[in-house]
């Protein structure tokens, strides 16, 4: 019997038996009977070293997609269109075409052959018989969130503070000072590498439970998109983490129209503790035209 066949048929073993070996204590767990389907079904799926790049790039073009449709409707549909940002200048077909061939590029020329190499030399994903608990589940995500945070401040603020760095590997995503979701990954090979390394490293460095891993994933990708999608609606995540401390999309927006400010990527007590913090107004939505510090970094 294959080394594979049988860590599946022992997993499958320790399930039917759980309640005998752990006296029950699985009950206690919230999140076990949905591991415990996830181990049972897709057991291979999700030990292969693919599942979490797949996950993650899945996850980016289903929202991507979904704020792209509402992109095109929104000229047309006063109900979406009141929600954007920037409700007189619509997202084009040349701007769709255009971040989205840089997108399909960077997944070609870095991500597939990371991919590839990944399955060839990563070992499969080991899988643990019991779930993580409901409060380390959201601790560990939390905790990934508020390390990504730090780290990615520090790059971004340093790629804007020396010109070299700047016009080689950031100025890229800040060809659009008007943000829609699919510049969230028009960016260089380098910020691509420098968001997906620390993406993947953090839950290792705290320790998280797989699922937690991918928990994390998911959620940072979603939030990344939102930040970038251009839209304020009432149930986006600046609109529900109180006091100010989640920056959002209108935060990243005002980033754009303004550079030197607002290099967290999602919360907002870095920019504050920095003084680089700044709260969107009307007039910087409705600005027209580059910063003028985006101008100077380009030449």
């Amino acid at each position: 019997m294959s080394t594979d066949r049988l860590l599946r048929t022992e997993a499958l073993s320790w399930m039917s038996d759980v309640d005998n070996v752990t006296g029950g204590q699985s009950q206690d767990l919230l999140l076990q009977p949905a591991w415990d389907y996830l181990l049972q079904n897709h057991y291979d799926l999700l030990r292969s070293p693919l599942f979490p790049v797949a996950l993650s790039v899945t996850t980016y073009f289903f929202l991507v997609g979904g704020y792209t449709v509402l992109d095109l409707l929104a000229p047309t549909w006063p109900c979406i269109n009141r929600f954007r940002l920037h409700p007189d200048r619509p997202i084009t077909w040349p701007n769709i075409w255009t971040t989205l061939g840089v997108t399909i590029y960077n997944h070609l020329l870095y991500i597939f052959p990371a991919s590839v190499a990944q399955w060839l030399w990563m070992p499969p994903t080991p899988l643990p018989h019991e779930a993580p608990t409901l409060l380390s589940f959201f601790l560990g995500i939390l905790g990934c969130m508020v390390v990504f945070d730090f780290q990615y401040y520090l790059w971004h603020l340093i790629h804007h503070r020396v010109p070299w760095l700047y016009r080689t590997f950031h100025a890229v995503h800040h060809q659009y000072n008007q943000t829609f979701s699919l510049v969230t990954q028009y960016q260089s090979g380098w910020e691509l590498f420098s968001v997906g390394f620390w993406a993947t490293v953090d839950p290792i460095l705290l320790q998280c439970h797989c699922l937690t891993t991918w928990g994390f994933m998911v959620f940072n990708v979603y939030v990344s998109t939102e930040d970038h999608c251009g839209y304020d609606f009432p149930w986006s995540m600046h609109n529900l983490v109180p006091f100010g401390l989640w920056g959002g999309a209108p935060k990243h927006d005002a980033h754009h129209q303004r550079p030197g400010t607002n290099f967290a990527p999602f919360f907002s007590h870095l920019d504050w503790l920095a003084g680089t913090h700044t709260v969107p107004n009307p007039s910087s939505h409705a600005a027209a035209g580059e910063p003028e510090e985006m101008k100077g970094r380009k030449d």
